[in-house]
């Protein structure tokens, strides 16, 4: 075994894998650092042919001969978006420029050094990790101990990795450390989620061009100037899961012409679930009881769920409704998950209780690119994320205190894991979470029948869990519809 052990000395590191910090627009940095990008500060540590000073540079021949390595590292980092600053611009001769040009005042003049201009610098993102480490590890590959003492010697040389504020300390190793968490992995795979580049053959004859062409022309000197230093390998991420269809689908996405108030989420749904039934009848004949709920023999949990949509998580919201959505169960087969979304799409307008609305259809198979509010797109509800807070307060399945493992109950009741951490109360935790009374939670069609308690909770699971997220009693009518949280929001409140 070969590994590369990397800690970042300041716990952060920022890196540019596509060279597009320069737009400004970068929001989130390269993670993990690319093999490719280990390989060049290995090159730069000591050089190549008559540049080198501690070894002769043949381990480097065999270094980018190995196959793409498994990435021991943070599974969800935070990504930090950097503002730009202008800096002192220190290329013009003698160090000094001229500020008035033609009697005209020189519109790039830094302004805490006279006589000088600034220059604008776009930083890009900064990743801070969890855990300050990334482990490189090649099973089945043993080096000659004159490869590895080489490999050595110019690991002790590196300094930063990506940008020179992330300086960090490499070792070579011949066996996995104890720190590297194997939860957290980066495996090498074709029907991978991620791009992740790697060295290949030929990287070591490409990068002595490019420094030549450096030392030549100076920083104008572009990355897409040599574009064959580019690798990508596929790479399964630690966060990736199995396609939605294994936890049931949502087979339509919906809009509503104007906002609705939270509080009649209830009317909402139930107007929903009309109109969708009433179209089936209409296109299809007779539902089938995992759309209507009656007669339904099964455990009673694989139900279809009408969803609506709130404004919830951001700092101005509201709780107003702009959005419906239909999930189907798993149990559902193709031809009912497809005559399901024919009805919801034919549905053109909710009207009943209070509530006249029109519906504009969103096309599911556009997934995340549907127009309309954000709230409406299936990227708001999908995730994948560890910690989910609800928008619509949960109902309790059970008159019961609640704890740990009734809140597991209902997460394994709607097919979902088991949560490791969780808190609840009366009010909501985030902004627009709506706060109902319970005349507004409890069914209007079971009159004199005491109505079960209802809380708005937070879960924390202990891999991320794609949505929609819904869990309670209630689900079925929208209750307990979550919202992803962040993983550094959700750290806080826990």
């Amino acid at each position: 075994m070969l590994a590369v052990w990397v800690e970042f000395l300041h716990g952060t590191f920022r890196g540019d894998a596509a060279g597009t910090a320069n737009t400004g627009r970068l929001t989130r940095g390269e993670w993990p650092p690319a093999p490719s990008r280990l390989f060049a500060a290995l090159v730069a540590a000591d050089g190549t042919e008559h540049r080198c000073r501690v070894t002769d540079g043949s381990e480097l021949e065999w270094f980018e001969r190995l196959p793409p390595p498994v990435i021991h590292a943070c599974s969800n980092p935070y990504h930090q978006a950097l503002q730009p600053r202008y800096v002192v611009n220190h290329k013009h001769k003698g160090g000094f420029e001229t500020i008035k040009r033609k009697g005209k005042q020189e519109v790039s003049v830094h302004q805490e050094y006279l006589g000088r201009k600034g220059v604008l610098i776009r930083p890009g993102a900064r990743v801070s990790p969890r855990r300050a480490q990334v482990v490189y590890r090649w099973d089945g590959e043993s080096p000659a101990e004159a490869i590895l003492d080489a490999l050595r010697r110019r690991a002790a040389r590196v300094g930063y990795l990506g940008a020179a504020d992330s300086p960090v300390r490499v070792r070579i190793l011949t066996r996995m450390p104890e720190t590297a968490v194997p939860e957290e992995t980066f495996v090498p795979a074709a029907d991978g989620d991620a791009e992740i580049g790697v060295p290949a053959p030929g990287d070591l004859r490409n990068l002595d061009r490019m420094y030549e062409a450096w030392c030549e022309h100076g920083a104008a000197v572009s990355r897409s100037w040599f574009p064959a230093l580019r690798h990508p390998a596929r790479y399964r991420t630690p966060t990736s899961l199995p396609p939605a269809r294994a936890n049931g689908t949502v087979v339509a996405w919906l809009r509503l012409g104007a906002p609705v108030s939270g509080r009649r989420v209830s009317t909402v749904t139930a107007l929903f679930k009309a109109a969708v039934l009433s179209k089936w009848q209409t296109l299809h004949g007779e539902p089938p009881a995992a759309l209507h709920g009656h007669g339904f023999r099964s455990n009673g949990y694989d139900l279809a769920r009408f969803l609506a949509l709130p404004n919830v998580g951001f700092p101005y919201s509201r709780g107003q409704i702009h959005g419906l959505a239909l999930w189907m169960p798993p149990g559902a087969d193709s031809v009912a998950c497809r005559r399901a979304g024919d009805a919801a799409r034919a549905v053109r307008r909710l009207t009943g209780a209070g509530v006249d609305v029109s519906v504009v259809c969103s096309d599911v198979e556009k997934g995340p690119r549907v127009t309309g509010p954000r709230v409406t797109r299936p990227d708001r509800w999908i995730g994948p994320s560890r910690y989910w807070s609800t928008a619509f307060p949960a109902i309790h399945e059970r008159r019961r205190p609640l704890d740990l493992a009734e809140v597991t109950r209902w997460c394994r009741h709607a097919g979902f894991p088991a949560p490791v951490w969780f808190r609840a109360g009366r009010t909501p935790f985030r902004p627009g979470a709506v706060d109902l009374a319970p005349v507004e939670v409890n069914r209007p069609d079971r009159p004199g029948r005491p109505g079960l308690p209802y809380s708005h909770v937070e879960i924390r699971f202990d891999l991320p869990v794609r949505g929609p997220v819904v869990i309670g009693a209630g689900r079925q009518r929208g209750f307990g519809l979550c919202i992803p949280i962040d993983d550094r929001e959700g750290t806080s409140a826990q």
